[in-house]
């Protein structure tokens, strides 16, 4: 378990993670919340649910880089 925050902590995968929520997750957000945002009637649940949103694809390329790390190590054991 140490291992693997170690690579979520290190520099490089904390950036790449950063890009692809900066990315992906507003496009998620649009395409959620869109509505109710050109509206202008998202409510703070809807924020919440958005910046939750936003977390989504951090997560998903934090894992993956943390598997990906992994699975290297297991190949060269």
């Amino acid at each position: 378990m140490k291992q693997r925050l170690n690579i979520a902590l290190q520099p490089k995968v904390v950036r790449t993670a950063t890009r692809f929520a900066l990315i992906v997750g507003p496009t998620l957000v649009m395409i959620n919340h869109g509505d109710t945002i050109i509206a202008g009637e998202m409510t703070t649940i809807d924020w919440l649910k958005s910046a939750i949103t936003m977390l989504v694809p951090y997560t998903v390329s934090t894992l993956s880089s943390i598997s990906a790390y992994t699975s290297c190590q297991s190949n060269t054991d």
